[in-house]
């Protein structure tokens, strides 16, 4: 089996693994004894500010986008404890890493401004004579 260099994001970001940090717990929440004696929940954190692995412009995206999910530090934590084993919920924790900072250094088109079409501005304006007919013939029945 080979040996892990790190997690690919995409976009030319690679986090290396010795920018990561892994600690495991105990799960919360029911399973009876075996959650209460495995540590299988798993914490992995990646120190966005002091990494390598971004560009300036790229860490200013990640630090705008996801600055609600990081710390004070400036540390991205994807907490895990999904799965009964503590290996399958660190492969998910990278996986979840992967995907948040992959999704925060997407860059969005710029949306281009539109006229209205003249068709759809005669089916607008008519649609407004219709209903302004409609509510003319509610008044007063005149006798």
């Amino acid at each position: 089996m080979k040996a892990k260099l790190g997690i690919s994001v995409g976009y030319g970001v690679t986090i290396p693994d010795s920018e990561l940090t892994e600690k495991v717990s105990l799960s919360g929440g029911p399973g009876g004894q075996h959650a209460n004696k495995t540590s299988s929940r798993v914490t992995l954190s990646w120190n966005v500010v002091e990494s390598d692995a971004l560009g300036p412009n790229q860490r200013q995206r990640l630090m705008s986008k996801i600055g609600g999910r990081l710390t004070k530090a400036g540390v991205l934590q994807i907490n895990v404890d999904t799965h009964r084993s503590q290996h399958a919920n660190r492969e998910t924790a990278r996986e979840r890493l992967a995907e948040v900072v992959h999704a925060a250094l997407v860059i969005e088109k710029r949306r281009k401004a539109t006229k209205p079409t003249r068709g759809s501005q005669k089916r607008r304006v008519e649609s407004k004579r219709r209903r302004s007919e409609v509510k003319k013939g509610r008044g007063k029945v005149k006798e």
